[in-house]
């Protein structure tokens, strides 16, 4: 499972690394731990280099917050709400969580777009209050790409330190990264599921 993993992020090259990154955040369940995770790993096998594999997941995660952000600040509460309420199941997100996301950013300020790069779960929801509180665009991709490229670099060392283990427990880490991928989609589909309309 492992190998077959980072095969695929290898054979994708660095533009493969953006467009998982952007898909990941316009859409879940792919988590960029796994992906950037990966990549560290063909950088330790000398398929791929440090810098240009962060570049391209950096903005790929920019580019996919950006999509979110953008769509807050030109729909604005009115035309965004209807929107939220009739897909939001796919994306397990309520509108309540939106309003809740705002008031909390409108609260503590603009720099949570660059703290909350760092939270598995709210990284991708801060871009809608950030687009609804009309955020200046370039502070908005400053902050996102600030704080994205802090965490990849953390994951991409990760699994760069990650590699030199796989070969000698693969016989572990192959089933482990497997049920952690089926475990990640199979939370998302339970949420979709058992998802409930709000009144």
């Amino acid at each position: 499972m492992t190998d077959w993993i980072i095969y695929l992020i290898e054979q994708g090259g660095y533009l493969g690394i953006a467009a998982l990154m952007f898909i990941e955040n316009v859409f879940p369940p792919i988590p960029s731990e796994l992906i950037m995770g990966a990549g560290g790993v063909a950088m330790a096998r000398g398929t791929m280099s440090f810098w240009p594999l962060l570049i391209a997941g950096t903005l790929g995660t920019t580019l996919g917050n950006y999509v979110w952000f953008v769509a807050a600040d030109r729909l604005g509460y009115r035309r965004l709400e209807p929107l939220v309420s009739r897909w939001g199941r796919w994306l397990t997100m309520r509108w309540s969580n939106v309003e809740a996301a705002t008031r909390f950013f409108q609260s503590h300020g603009q720099w949570l777009v660059f703290v909350l790069r760092f939270s598995p779960f709210l990284r991708t929801l801060v871009s809608i209050p950030a687009g609804l509180s009309h955020m200046a665009h370039w502070r908005f991709l400053v902050f996102t790409f600030a704080g994205a490229a802090i965490w990849n670099t953390l994951l991409i060392l990760g699994g760069h330190w990650l590699s030199r283990y796989l070969d000698t427990m693969s016989a572990v880490t192959g089933p482990l990264i497997g049920a952690l991928v089926l475990l990640a989609v199979g939370a998302w589909i339970w949420r979709v599921a058992r998802w409930k309309t709000e009144d």
